[in-house]
């Protein structure tokens, strides 16, 4: 595989990966603290502290995902 296709690649796997874990993360810190999104019926306070604790996880996920593909292609390539 090419070096640009692969990191393309590894690239799509590390944001889908740190989307989705993070999104688990965040509704599991929300759950800890009482707001559970899944659970709480329609769209009142909790429902919406705790789609903002997913979203945050999301994008958190993400950055660290970013963030360890960038120190092991570091590691690799010094």
């Amino acid at each position: 595989m090419a070096s640009a296709s692969r990191s393309a690649l590894l690239e799509g796997v590390a944001d889908a990966a740190g989307f989705v874990l993070g999104a688990l993360a965040g509704w599991w810190v929300g759950q800890a603290f009482g707001f559970d999104f899944v659970r709480t019926p329609g769209f009142g306070t909790p429902a919406v502290v705790g789609l903002v604790f997913i979203v945050l996880g999301c994008g958190a996920g993400r950055w660290l995902s970013r963030r360890l593909l960038a120190l092991a292609q570091q590691r690799r390539n010094p």
